[in-house]
């Protein structure tokens, strides 16, 4: 399987400059091919081919006066430029005819100058290099210190040299590597998100949520509204802005690193991993929406789906509209739609529940009678089917935002 290795690294002030300089080209081959697809769109003129737009934009714009820079910087990194255009297009246009899956994709933006996020990538054509001691070699840059936390497993295809809204600079290798089967386990677990509690567990662990968004607010305020006040277009705003994104940029980098450590944890101790399919873009225009985005319940699940596709675990996903928490793990009865600020509730066979484990005992039962059905059909995993005016449907579904069943207070 592919995987994406991220490294910290560290150019030299003359190494800054040629980046920006190999950031900016990239950016204007970017713009300029956009732009021309666009002008022959309006024009009603055929669409420009992947290879007459690179003639266009790069090979006869290096002979002009106002684009001779471009040939300042290597050419892999102008032709990776296009190569994202078209990636981009390929993406609305498949997103237009239902082909891609997903949320709807929007057609390509021109890239701006003083967006601070900027990122270019460097193929096996190009020749970059890992040397001997440890420093990345890139064209018309130089040999670029590299921290390396962790070896890498192979060759990388591939090197993408990204710099983040903070000012820091990252090496993305993608190599190739071999599953990593490991030995097997026999419990099997499903997993209810939450807020108050991150991840309540069927087997009754939970785990508290760290909200780190929550603890680093007051900072966050603190730098924003210092934000505020600069002039715009100063220099002094500028470097408020960074100071932002660099606190933005712990609390990301703390939340990942938590979810790493965990989803690593879930995926070793258990054979096979069941959680709810939440629909966390509508969730996020509720008034739960900062602890929403908060929580990173999708970086979450995907980290627990790849890695149980690494390690030879199994991975599945319970529908959303599956009444997970309303549905008696004992005897299948669904109770009538409840808060959230109920927290447990008793069912008329004389059942006691926890709302958050109930809910993470019918997520696996249900997980496991989806990955026995071999024509993948909706099966409840209660014994005693409910009856028909108790089903959950989609009208009931609309007028709350989907997968709003697994929620915890805040």
């Amino acid at each position: 399987m592919l995987l994406r290795y991220n490294y910290r690294v560290y150019p030299s002030p003359g190494q800054r400059i040629a980046l920006a300089r190999a950031f900016g080209c990239a950016r204007v081959v970017f713009n300029d091919g956009l732009r021309a697809r666009r002008t022959a769109h309006e024009q009603g003129l055929p669409y420009p081919t992947d290879g007459e737009l690179s003639k266009q934009v790069i090979t006869q714009a290096k002979g002009t006066p106002q684009r001779a820079w471009l040939g300042e910087v290597s050419a892999v990194v102008l032709q990776q430029a296009l190569a994202d255009l078209n990636a981009a297009y390929r993406n609305f246009f498949t997103s237009l005819t239902g082909e891609r899956k997903g949320r709807k994709a929007a057609p390509p933006r021109f890239r701006s100058r003083k967006d601070n996020r900027q990122a270019i990538r460097f193929t096996r054509n190009a020749n970059f290099k890992i040397l001997d001691n440890g420093r990345l070699r890139l064209p018309k840059v130089g040999d670029v210190n590299v921290h390396w936390s962790r070896p890498l497993p192979a060759d990388p295809s591939s090197v993408a040299i990204i710099k983040d809204a903070a000012g820091r600079y990252f090496a993305s290798f993608v190599v190739r590597t071999a599953h990593e089967t490991l030995p097997p386990a026999e419990p099997e677990v499903g997993i209810d998100l939450g807020l108050t509690h991150f991840a309540v567990l069927s087997d009754g662990t939970k785990v508290v949520s760290p909200k780190f968004l929550r603890r680093a607010a007051r900072k966050l305020k603190r730098l924003q509204q210092s934000l505020s006040r600069k002039q715009k277009g100063s220099a002094n705003r500028r470097k408020a802005a960074v100071k932002v994104a660099r606190a933005h940029a712990q609390v990301a980098d703390a939340r990942r690193d938590w979810h790493h450590k965990l989803s690593t944890q879930i995926i070793r101790d258990n054979q096979a991993v069941y959680v709810e399919d939440l629909c966390v873009a509508g969730l996020g225009r509720t008034r739960l929406a900062k602890s929403v985005h908060d929580a990173g319940w999708a970086s979450f699940t995907a980290m627990l789906e790849y890695k149980a596709a690494r390690y030879g675990r199994t991975f599945g996903r319970v529908g959303r509209f599956f009444p997970s928490t309303r549905m008696c793990s004992t005897c299948g009865h669904i109770a009538d739609k409840m808060a959230l600020s109920v927290r447990a509730w008793t069912c008329p066979c004389g059942a006691v529940h926890d709302r958050d484990v109930n809910a993470a005992i019918n997520i696996l039962a249900a997980g496991q009678a989806e990955s026995r059905n071999d024509r993948r059909a909706r099966v409840g995993p209660a014994p005693v089917p409910a009856p028909r005016g108790e089903a959950v449907t989609r009208p009931d579904a609309a007028r709350a935002p989907r997968g709003v069943e697994g929620i915890s207070a805040p």
